[in-house]
């Protein structure tokens, strides 16, 4: 298992760090376009659509991506977008765990389909306008949520239920630790000072996340960088969430070892619009 979920992120980084990083953003936008558009139909299957309307859900948010390319958004200022984006997800995202995993499907089928092809939609105009400011900082906010992932996850092995007693969201995802979530926020602030360090070092003339941020001050870089740490883990119980009330465990098979293109872009959700938010600001 930990041999193909390897072989899988090998092939996945080959794919997506020479678009990253190669000068014109065509490449990188065109495959950030298909991992929605696939994540719209897992979205469209996990709230109990066939295939047919599942593979309509991709078709409309490729559609809708490429008319707001068209338009010209990709090149607009957006604040005004991201923190309405960034309220709905702060608010709206923590109204829904709370409510818990047996409150989602009392909701309508086409207000959960129509409410997370949204919110893949403005991930990925989040992640083409970040891009379109530059691979520093693009790149600092998929390690912020890296690093929190994978300092929550040793956290959380090596310490979990160790000084907390409650579970983080035990009817929702039962491994996750409070443990975990504070391991994930000690890796962001260090990765966040080590990063503007860096910036300043290499006179960076891309800001990444954390020199934007830092410009006012470091309690706001502190305080921001949790701020993102807590809205990657909520983008990830949320899915969690839909994941358990429809009975599976990944939101598809298509990435061996991982899941679903869902399973690893589900804490970016929130992280990618909040951070654009903050860069606005």
């Amino acid at each position: 298992m930990l041999k193909q979920r390897v072989i899988t992120a090998i092939v996945m980084l080959i794919i997506l760090l020479p678009a990253l990083f190669y000068r014109a953003a065509l490449p990188f936008f065109l495959i950030a376009m298909v991992l929605i558009c696939v994540a719209a139909w897992e979205w469209a299957r996990l709230n109990g659509y066939g295939q047919a309307h599942s593979v309509l859900s991709g078709l409309f948010c490729f559609l809708l991506c490429t008319a707001s390319w068209l338009m010209g958004m990709l090149e607009q200022s957006l604040g005004l977008l991201w923190i309405a984006a960034g309220a709905c997800w702060t608010f709206a995202g923590a109204w829904v765990l709370y409510r818990g995993v047996s409150a989602w499907a009392s909701h309508s089928r086409p207000m959960r389909l129509l409410a997370g092809l949204l919110a893949l939609w403005l991930a990925w105009l989040a992640v083409a306008q970040a891009k379109s400011v530059g691979v520093n900082f693009l790149l600092s906010i998929l390690l912020l949520v890296w690093v929190a992932d994978i300092f929550a996850y040793f956290a959380g092995r090596a310490l979990g239920g160790r000084l907390s007693r409650s579970k983080l969201a035990s009817s929702i995802s039962p491994g996750k630790s409070w443990e975990g979530v504070w391991g994930g926020m000690i890796g962001v602030l260090v990765l966040a000072f080590a990063w503007q360090l860096a910036d300043k070092a290499f006179a960076a003339t891309i800001p990444s996340v954390f020199s934007r941020i830092g410009m006012h001050g470091a309690l706001t870089l502190v305080v921001c960088s949790l701020f993102l740490t807590a809205m990657s883990v909520l983008g990830d119980l949320f899915e969690s969430l839909v994941k358990r009330s429809a009975g599976v465990k990944d939101s598809s098979g298509l990435l061996p070892g991982h899941g679903g293109v869902l399973d690893r872009i589900d804490a970016l959700l929130p992280t990618l619009p909040l951070a654009m938010m903050l860069y606005s600001v």
